[in-house]
């Protein structure tokens, strides 16, 4: 909440934000303190997060960035909790009291003040079960059970590298700081370096903990998309969770006017910053593979040209022979792309040095993510045709 002059005057959170908002000028359910707050409210901004979790790590950091007069709870000389992080080769996590700057210890990180104790703990548990760390003040001679829970990488019995541990309490900072984007970005260069380095085990384990932190942010449809990717990885064996798909689709008349089509998704949903439209420019007459090839050509050469990275997977809207021909042109360009095609008349799904195709259930949640993708792309590029024709016809 924010006062005439743009200062932020109050932060809160919310599961149900018309509720909550609708409290405050409830005149039967104000105090003075509210009644003041309500005087000064001009503006309100809204943030909107994937969890509580998310919520309660973020509500902390507005507040100690702005320090809101009406945030009395974290302002009133009272102990309050913060989370620390200790100055060692491990480091200590833990939720402590502070009443003022002279209890901090010297090197340590801390994160807060935060109003809800008993929250911030749980949030750590969540955290930890992905990045585990050790609560012993002291470290004793042999691991303990949080070891064998899962919660504790047990340095005090030599089971987790100084580097490694420290890697681990990086991504905790991250996750503190709101730095999603930092956080999933280093990850999957972590597991490609692992995949590169063939240590397939420890690759499998940074995957693993990647689509845990998708379910510590995951809304429903976040966790919806990620039960979808989960199924077309397993289904087509792809060497990781496709987070960005990119769909191709080809829309032409009689082979006048031919265009291309690119669409992307991220995490299941549509990225349209990353479309991107074809007039093809080498192919005559109806040759649907090499339009296909042209597209694959351009898109992906430029891609490996720039140096910017490739989608996890590559969807093509046809058969068998829009298929060879867009493998054929990955392979000319060196760029290793994991490539399927999805036929529509029978949806069948088909993948480089198979004969047979792949035929998901109708109810597939891999299937489905499929159709989503070249739907989209489908409908992207006879909105393209349209327009051509349309420039073609009015001049």
């Amino acid at each position: 909440m924010k006062d005439g002059a743009g200062k932020v005057i109050y932060v809160g959170k919310a599961v149900n934000l018309r509720r909550r908002v609708q409290s405050y000028f409830r005149p039967r359910t104000r105090n003075l303190k509210t009644d003041l707050l309500v005087e000064h409210i001009a503006d309100i901004e809204v943030v909107l997060t994937h969890s509580e979790a998310e919520a309660l790590i973020l509500e902390a950091a507005l507040v100690k960035e702005h320090m809101p007069r009406y945030n009395i709870e974290l302002k009133d000389g009272k102990s309050y909790p913060y989370i620390e992080i200790t100055h060692e080769d491990f480091p200590l996590v833990g939720v402590v009291r502070l009443a003022g700057p002279q209890q901090k210890k010297p090197g340590a990180r801390y994160f807060g003040p935060y109003v809800d104790a008993a929250l911030i703990r749980k949030a750590l548990v969540l955290i930890r079960r992905i990045f585990p760390f050790r609560t012993c003040a002291v470290m004793p001679p042999q691991v303990c059970l949080y070891h064998n829970l899962g919660l504790c990488a047990a340095p005090c019995a030599g089971q987790v590298t100084r580097d490694d541990y420290r890697r681990h309490i990086k991504n905790i900072v991250l996750i503190l700081e709101g730095r999603r984007d930092d956080l999933y970005r280093g990850m999957q260069e972590e597991m490609a370096r692992l995949s590169r380095e063939r240590m397939f085990e420890r690759a499998a384990v940074v995957r693993d903990r990647l689509r845990a932190i998708g379910a510590l942010y995951a809304s429903n449809s976040d966790t919806n998309y990620f039960k979808e990717a989960e199924q077309l990885e397993r289904a087509f064996h792809l060497p990781r969770l496709p987070e960005r798909l990119e769909c191709i689709d080809i829309s032409t008349t009689m082979g006048e006017q031919a265009v291309g089509s690119l669409v992307s998704f991220l995490n299941g949903k549509p990225d349209k910053s990353r479309y991107r439209r074809f007039r093809i420019k080498g192919v005559k007459g109806m040759d649907d593979f090499k339009m296909i090839a042209e597209v694959v050509r351009r898109r992906y050469g430029r891609l490996k040209r720039a140096g910017e990275a490739y989608p996890d997977l590559v969807i093509i809207d046809g058969g068998k022979g829009q298929l060879a021909a867009a493998s054929d042109e990955l392979k000319k360009l060196d760029a290793q792309i994991p490539l399927i095609s999805l036929a529509k008349r029978e949806e069948e799904v088909f993948v480089p040095g198979k004969r047979e195709p792949v035929m998901l259930s109708k109810d597939s949640l891999a299937l489905k993510l499929l159709q989503r993708a070249r739907d989209e792309a489908h409908r992207f590029a006879l909105a393209y045709h349209r327009q051509l024709r349309g420039k073609r016809v009015f001049g």
